[in-house]
Parts: structure tokens; sequence; C-alpha cells
């Protein structure tokens, strides 16, 4: 992005106090770079190639034919210095009386197209040349043609060219605009930075003049889609005159490397550079049916664009048609039937605020890349239409004559509100290494245009103007804050600061791969599947992240769970006479809480079918509910994860499964599938799932520390215990009833029968448990182990309502 230094100066004074005059634009580009906005290179520039340096007015006394040639002439020219020059001129329309610019002895001439070349003394067809009159594509003016140019009668002779064109010095800024800097894409845009770094004020310009003259013209709007464009403004302009521009806004458009065209055209691309706003200019008078509608074309329609190019639009792209056909490709490029020609008098002058996402899908589909859809696809500010507005028609006023005649025709249903962020001075200082003043902090914020709502002792509300579109949450405005205090300001710190209690977190790719190993090694497969999924596979509705383009209705929200893409595995394996399956993914899951995006990351296994593939040495067996126990806990055993609790699930995708709990949250749940997920996808047979969470997985490795100890050199004692109790009673509560006695020499507990039926009483069911006793410096007497077991049954007796059989 090109970014010109005189016009900078008319937003804020740039020079820096303690440089000299020559040395600010470095000293600005040092700035720019501190702040964010990296300067490529810094150019010194001309609004005219060369500075029309050594050309001068002259006067034509003398126009003779040239006696050896047909199409030459011998002029003598006055240019102020006391003595006439010879010059020979080739051009057609020299005559004497005329006012020229001559090129003497001595300068390069900068043509528009070719190199530079110089003027010597010379002699032509045997006459002497001492200089050269200059056409306006000679002499870097212009691209005509028909001759040299011919100045205005009251040109004064002997004035420099430089002087009576008003060649401007300047230099050009070349910034690598990153993504994130919408707002930094105009002059304006740069201006806001460097004012919060010089902490000065911006000066706009003054748009308090506009007003309707009359409401001759009045264009009404209609927007069709208002998702592709929120807000679009506009007005009408009666009775211009299309001309050149005046010489100081050409030289503007020149220094960024922007060819002037006329003087309406340039107004709108000098404001699209001032302020970031683009603007389009339509002849008013090629607007069929006297109403423009912004909406969405057939697929297919035919449309030819400025250059020439006839495209088929898409029936995604947005487009500014009158009552009959489209004008214009919204936020992109305009239309060759409808834009400003020569002999326009009546303009309709729009400013939009189009969707970024549907400027960029426009823009890529049909390969056009325009200053216009640069700003759009980035994001825009949609509070800078109606200044942007004014402004120009101001503008085209002074500079094309005419009157304004409408209103403002302005569609803006919803206001854009600005962010609202919280800032805490705790994290500020965190992320940045450093605790910057809070005065200093405040004054950043506010000159950045960033407006403080409240203040405590712990940080700030803030309130981020809309044309800070990438500046939404708290880490955001911390960077605003560092880029304008300055990077180099933060020091490196003198001392290294270390903790000798340290704990590495796990290597997440190590484990991860560990237990895939573990996993494949047991014969289970890896699968892959898509993130994008069916929303009615949604465990919760309210959560569900949905794609607002989706590919298609099968394809139209993030999956929650990886339950679904790995049954639709499965079916697709069944449906080709793969029958036993044993499968494993690791993968993330998307859900919508509270307003905020979450993922969460995921361990799934799945089984079916038969344990392993019929072999002569053994018999077939189907997997069962315990196969699917037996995996997870090699999980659970393989990291070393302690102290969970059992419970039974209550997740309704399982007709009979565990929860295993770390703390209050489940770590892992599996069983058997209910019918009624299985349906979903025409799955007959029965099928286990386990789903763990892999996140807590990996914090509970971290907080499992390993203790090392001897091993017992003293007996270990196995005593048994059979009971009834009632059939809600599950294993896991009996044996959290035993580990509540806290005894360190009760080392094991185990069920190893579980019997229910009829010549059980109803709602009863009978455990048989083995408990194993060791202690680590002696051996265990009958009379201590007797007194653990008789504490053992009065608690389940009480806890359990266990009733103990003898």
């Amino acid at each position: 992005m090109k970014i010109s230094y005189n016009w900078l100066k008319q937003f804020i004074k740039t020079d820096l106090p303690a440089g000299q005059a020559g040395k600010s634009p470095d000293e600005i580009s040092h700035i720019l770079t501190g702040t964010g906005l990296e300067v490529e290179s810094v150019e010194r520039m001309q609004s005219i190639a060369g500075g029309l340096e050594g050309l001068i007015v002259g006067y034509v006394k003398e126009c003779v034919q040239h006696p050896n040639a047909d199409r030459l002439r011998i002029t003598k020219v006055d240019v102020g210095t006391g003595a006439d020059l010879q010059v020979v001129c080739g051009a057609v329309n020299v005559a004497a009386g005329q006012k020229v610019i001559v090129a003497t002895v001595g300068t390069t001439v900068h043509p528009v197209s070719g190199e530079p070349f110089k003027i010597n003394t010379s002699k032509i067809r045997g006459e002497v040349s001492e200089g050269m009159i200059c056409a306006e594509d000679e002499i870097g003016l212009g691209e005509s043609l028909d001759g040299i140019m011919v100045l205005d009668k009251n040109a004064v002779v002997g004035t420099k060219a430089k002087d009576y064109f008003k060649v401007e010095d300047d230099h050009m800024f070349e910034i690598g605009l990153t993504p994130n800097r919408a707002d930094a894409a105009s002059h304006l845009g740069v201006a806001r930075d460097l004012a919060a770094y010089l902490k000065t004020t911006i000066e706009l310009p003054d748009v308090t003049g506009f007003k309707t003259d009359n409401h001759d013209r009045t264009i009404p709007v209609v927007v069709e889609n208002e998702t592709a464009c929120p807000r679009y403004s506009a007005v009408t302009i009666s009775g211009i005159e299309v001309k050149d521009s005046p010489d100081w806004l050409k030289n503007r458009l020149r220094t960024i490397g922007i060819r002037p065209i006329n003087n309406v055209v340039d107004i709108t691309n000098y404001v699209l550079h001032d302020l970031g706003q683009p603007l389009h200019a339509f002849d008013a008078d090629a607007i069929k049916g006297g109403k423009v509608v912004v909406k969405n074309c057939k697929e297919g329609t035919s449309f030819t664009t400025l250059d020439g190019v006839e495209r088929k639009l898409s029936a995604d792209d947005l487009m500014i048609c009158d009552a009959e056909s489209p004008m214009c490709i919204a936020g992109v490029f305009g239309g060759i039937g409808s834009g400003v020609k020569d002999s326009t008098k009546n303009i309709f002058l729009e400013s939009a605020y189009f969707n970024a996402v549907s400027v960029r899908k426009t823009s890529k589909r049909h390969g056009l890349k325009t200053d216009a859809s640069f700003r759009f696809e980035r994001g825009t500010d949609p509070e800078m239409t109606v200044f942007a507005l004014k402004r120009a028609a101001l503008l085209i006023k002074e500079f094309a004559g005419g009157k304004i005649s409408s209103e403002i025709s302005d569609f803006y249903p919803s206001v854009a509100e600005p962010f609202d962020v919280e800032l805490s001075y705790n994290n500020t200082d965190r992320l940045i290494g450093k605790s910057i003043p809070r005065e200093e902090i405040k004054a950043i914020l506010t000159g950045l245009g960033i407006k403080i709502k409240a203040e405590n002792k712990e940080g700030l509300q803030l309130q981020v103007p809309t044309y800070k579109v990438d500046v939404t949450r708290e880490v955001d405005v911390i960077e605003e804050i560092l880029r304008i205090y300055g990077y180099n300001n933060i020091e490196i710190p003198m001392q290294i600061k270390a903790s000798l209690n340290y704990s590495p977190k796990p290597d997440k790719e190590l484990v991860q791969h560990q237990i895939a190993d573990m996993l494949t090694a047991n014969g289970f497969d890896e699968i892959l599947s898509n993130s994008l999924t069916k929303s009615a596979y949604a465990e919760n509705a309210d959560e569900t992240v949905r794609i607002l383009n989706p590919l298609s209705s099968d394809l139209d929200a993030m999956r929650q769970t990886l339950l679904y893409s790995g049954l639709e595995a499965i079916s697709y394996n069944q449906n080709r006479r793969k029958l036993d399956l044993k499968f494993y993914e690791f993968g993330k899951t998307y859900h919508l809480i509270g307003g905020k995006y979450k993922e969460n990351q995921c361990l799934a296994l799945f089984l079916t079918g038969e344990k392993q593939s019929e072999q002569w040495n053994h018999q077939n067996k189907p997997v069962s509910f315990y196969t699917i126990k037996a995996a997870a806990e090699a999980i659970i055993n393989r990291l070393n994860i302690r102290n969970l609790s059992v419970k039974d699930s209550e997740n309704k995708d399982f007709s009979f499964g565990l929860s295993y709990y770390k703390g209050e949250k489940i770590l892992v749940e599996f069983g058997s599938l209910s019918k009624a997920v299985l349906k979903k996808l025409d799955i007959d047979k029965e099928v286990y799932f386990a789903n763990f969470n892999w996140d807590l997985v990996l914090k509970s490795i971290r907080d499992n520390s390993i203790s090392y100890k001897e091993v017992s050199k003293f007996p270990s004692v196995r005593r048994d215990l059979s009971m009834l109790v009632d059939s809600n009673v599950s294993f896991g509560i009996l044996k959290l009833i035993a580990q509540r006695l806290k005894q360190n020499i009760l080392k094991e507990i185990n069920v190893f029968d579980v019997y229910e039926g009829n010549k059980l009483p109803e709602g009863k069911k009978s455990y048989a448990l083995s408990f194993t006793f060791q202690d680590e410096e002696k051996t265990l007497t009958d009379k201590q182990i007797d007194d653990i077991m008789q504490k053992l049954i009065i608690n389940f007796e009480k806890e359990a309502g266990a009733e103990i059989r003898k």
C-alpha cells in the first residue's frame, strides 16, 4: 500500500520537533514501522517525473518552413534570457504567437513512455536546433499525441515549468499492510496511528457545508440482500462538467501510483485513499427505470465490466442494478454501460458497506482485484459511508460544478454497535512483560479512538470504534497498547527467574502416539472423519456451531461428538460385508456455549462383531461390554491415571454404560449403544463405544505425580466376603465405602462374582468381593485382619444396606 507524506500532513503535523525537515520522512518511516505498519521502502516522488527540471515557458516569435524538410519548422523562441533560441520543430500545430514549454540544452526529459533522454545542441537537416518545444507526452504531463503543448496566453515567459505546473515534491511510503490492519488501509488510518504515537490529534476534512440544493433527481434505492449489504448510502448530483482534475488532485494520485482520469473518477479514488471508503459514481441518465436495486442476479447472467470483458455472474454475486439490468459488481468493479463518461451531466454517487466475505468470494470468483475489493474484503467502517459521501459530493461540486439534487439516501436497518471490551491491568502487564503506567495506557487508548466508559483499580471498560474491525477481545486491545507504546521500550530483564518446583507438561503428541501405537497393536484401526456433519446429529441444538454457507445439507454443522462419524464408518464397512471392526479416532468437537466457541479434544473407541477373526485354534466370541471396558481401562492404566470414581452412565446414547470421573468431570464413558442411536444409521449389529475427554486425560497425567517404594518382604493375605444388596448398588459404591476406612494395609478390592436371578429376592443382587491385605513392615495377624473385616461389614450394612451372606 502506497502512502504520501504530504497527504499525511493534511491530517496531522508530521514533522518531529527534534528532526530536520529533510529527515522527517525517514523518521516517520521508523515510527510507522515501530507501530506495526512496516514501511518496506521510502521513495522521493515528484508529481511529474523529473520534476520538469530545465523546462521553461517560452514564446514563439517566428515560425518558418524548414528549407530542407517539408514536415519541419524553424522557430525563434524567447525563453526570457535575452537571447532567442532557434529550435527545429516537427509538430504540425506549432505557430508564431504561442506560449510553449521549451526544453533547453542539457535538460533531461522524462516522457510518459520510454526512457528519459537528454537534450543537446544538434543539426537537423542542416539547421541548428538549440532545444525542443515539448508535447505533453514528452514531458510526462499526459498522453496526447496531437502536437506540442500550447499554454494559456497569460503564461509568463521565462517561468520555470515546475512552478507553472506547481510540481510537488513528496515522499512515498510503501507499507506492507497485514490483513488484520483493515483500519489502516487509508491515509486517515495511518495518520491515526501516527497521531497516537505523537500524542496529537487528527484533523478530519470539514463536511459541514454539505446541503441539498434541490430535489430534482431523487433516485430511490431498494436493498434486497441486507446480509450482503448492511448499509447503502447515495446522493444525486446534477449539472456537472466532466473535465481534468486540478493539479493538486492529480499530484496526490500520481504520488501513490494512480493515473488521473477525470475530475469525478479522480475524486472517488481520492476519497477512497483519503478516508478508506470506496465510492462509485454512476451516470444517472444511464439508470433505467429511475431506481437502483441492490440484489443477486440469476446464475449465468451476462455482464460486461469496465475492462470490456463479458463475465457470467454467479447467483451469489451481489450486484448494483437498475430496473432492468445489472450496472456494477458490488464492491468490486463497475460496468461498462453505467460509468462516468466525458458527456455525463448527472451522477448517482454511491457509498456503501458490503459484507467482507461476499466481496472476497466474488472478487476471487471473477479474478478481479481492485482498490475497492482490497478494502471491502478486509472490512470497512460502516459509520464512514455518509461522511465520505458528503466529502466526495462537496469536492465534485467544487471541481465539476453542479448541484446536489437529492437528500442522502441511507439504507441502514441494523446500526453497527461499537465493541465492548473489558481490559484488566494485570493481564496487560502479564502479556506485555512490563507494567506500563496506567495514565499512559489511557492516553494511548484515547489517542487510538478507543473510548473509556468506566474505570476501577482492576482495569477499564472500553468501547472500541467500528473502524477497528479486528479489535474485539482483550488481547487485541493489549496488542494496540503495545504497538503504540513501542516494542523497543520493553526491556530485557537483567535476571533470569526460574522455579525449582517445575513440573513439565506432558508432550501431547507423544502421549497420543503412545496410545495410538497401543491400540493399533491390539487390533484397532485408526479412522479420520470429517469435522463437518449433519446438524441432526447434534446432542444439544443450542450448542450447535452452524456453517453459514454449507457445501450440502449433510455438512451444515460442526460435530459435537465423534460418535456419529464413527458409526458412519461402521455402517459403510458393514454394508461391504466387513463385520468385525475395531476403530479409534482422535479428533475435536465444537460447541457454542454462552455465545463463545469452544473446542474439545476427544478419543473415541468403537467395537462391533467378533473379538478376532476366525481361526482353527479358538472359538469365535463376540465383543462385549467387558471388551470395551478392558480397552478403556488399558488406556487409563497405561497413562497411570489414578483416583477415579465409577458411576452408571446417564448418557442416553447407551443402553448400558459406565462413567469414570476425575473429580467432578467425566474422564471416559463407555458402554453398549442404544438401538435408537444405531437405527439412525441402519446398523443392526451391537456396537460398543467409549469416549475419552482427552483434554482432561492430558491434565490428569500432568497432575499425577509418581512415587516409588520398596516391594514389601512380607506376605499378603486375602479375605472374601459375599453380600446381598439392592440391585441399584454398584461395585463402585462398595469400593468407595471400603476405601473410606483409610486402612494402609488394605491394598486391593476386587469383585469376582455377581449374581442376579430367580433364587434371590426381587430387586436384589449378590456380590462376592475379595480384599487383599499387606503390611510393609511386619506379618499381619488374624486378629488385625478380622478387626478390619468387621469394620467393613458394619459399614457395608450401614451405608449400602448390605446383608452379609455366611
